[in-house]
């Protein structure tokens, strides 16, 4: 080989080892921190960078985009001296990457400390209950305490959220009975409530109800008693305006009796005393004679050694103050078989008389001519 062309090789490869060198390509949302002999010398920026080969170095590598960091669980002792632990997840963002590279030595570390002691004496002035209802106050003064901080490292915190908070196994018991016996009171609560709709709603129901119906039976017994007034109110002015006379009253008045046997509640029924009167008048309407009065009774006075005396009729007379006797029954007995004989007779000849007699007013003043 000729000895000129080995120098050219080596110095065009020393010339593609200094321009690679010196050549550095940043990505996008990168920034490198290049040093010089040991000391920052600046930060590049995304794109094609040119550096010293040889002198210049890239120190640090950092990624200025908003990242996540989730701390582990940490113990915090309450107001209430309760041991809670809390696990909390930090959004950050690298502003000056000079800054995070020369300021701290590792800005996480120092991000999950300071987390750790700002909980601590925030939760420190709290309870348990004021604890895990106030995250929201927790998140905010957890994040201007840690912007506060980090500024002066190049970083700014952008959010900070307590992603759990976990009490002692017996406080989640102790809470869990507690929220059951809530529960538990709100739905007998509820279920009280329910009840007690539900009877004022029935009593008001029922009472509407009874409203409804005792004014139906009011006005049906208003409209029943008015319907009857009226009724009776008729016969009467149809009674006066015919001038019935007592005969067709008293006919009327023995149709009315054997009705009063046919109840079904009646186990025995008297003959009123205005039983003779009526039959009387009747018969004495149709011209028998016989029947206008009561038969005789002879008034003669017994001797000791003689029975009482018997009637007309044949009934044996009662002394005052006797009981009846069985002769005095059969007696009575006969008394309304001849009565109802005689209503019947009576009604046979009101029929007769009625299709073929002139009106009633000139028979009774006949029976006055006689």
């Amino acid at each position: 080989m000729d000895p000129v062309v080995i120098p050219i090789l080596v110095a065009v490869l020393a010339v593609i080892f200094l321009v690679s060198a010196s050549v550095r390509v940043v990505p996008q949302a990168r920034r490198y921190n290049i040093e010089r002999f040991g000391r920052y010398r600046r930060t590049l920026q995304p794109g094609l960078n040119f550096v010293v080969p040889v002198a210049d170095r890239i120190n640090t590598k950092l990624d200025v985009r908003e990242q996540v960091y989730s701390s582990d669980p940490r113990p915090v002792i309450t107001e209430d001296n309760l041991v809670v632990n809390i696990d909390t997840v930090l959004y950050y963002q690298i502003t000056d990457p000079r800054a995070a590279a020369y300021e701290v030595s590792d800005y996480l570390q120092a991000i999950d400390q300071l987390t750790v002691t700002t909980l601590r004496n925030v939760i420190g002035g709290m309870d348990l209950e004021e604890t895990l209802t106030s995250r929201e106050e927790i998140n905010a003064r957890l994040r201007t305490v840690l912007d506060d901080a980090t500024g002066k490292w190049g970083i700014r915190v952008n959010r900070v959220e307590i992603k759990a908070i976990d009490p002692p196994h017996s406080i989640k018991e102790a809470m869990e009975k507690q929220m059951r016996a809530e529960r538990d009171k709100r739905a007998a609560i509820l279920h009280a409530e329910g009840e007690r709709q539900a009877k004022i709603l029935t009593a008001e129901g029922t009472k509407q109800s009874d409203i409804l119906e005792a004014q139906g039976t009011q006005q049906a017994m208003i409209l029943r008693a008015d319907g009857e007034a009226q009724a009776v109110e008729r016969v009467f002015q149809a009674v006066h305006r015919n001038n019935a006379d007592p005969k067709i009253l008293a006919y009327k008045y023995l149709e009315t009796l054997p009705h009063l046997a046919n109840s079904d509640n009646n186990t025995f029924w008297v003959i009123p005393g205005e039983l003779t009167e009526a039959v009387r008048t009747v018969t004495t309407a149709f011209g028998d004679k016989s029947a206008s009065g009561p038969p005789e009774v002879a008034q003669t006075t017994p001797t000791p050694d003689e029975k009482p005396a018997e009637s007309v009729t044949g009934a044996p007379a009662l002394e005052a103050g006797a009981a009846p006797t069985l002769d005095a029954v059969t007696a009575a007995v006969e008394a309304a078989k001849e009565a109802d004989a005689a209503v019947s007779e009576a009604k046979a000849e009101a029929e007769a008389a009625s299709s073929t007699q002139p009106p009633r007013p000139n028979r009774k003043k006949a029976d006055t001519d006689e």
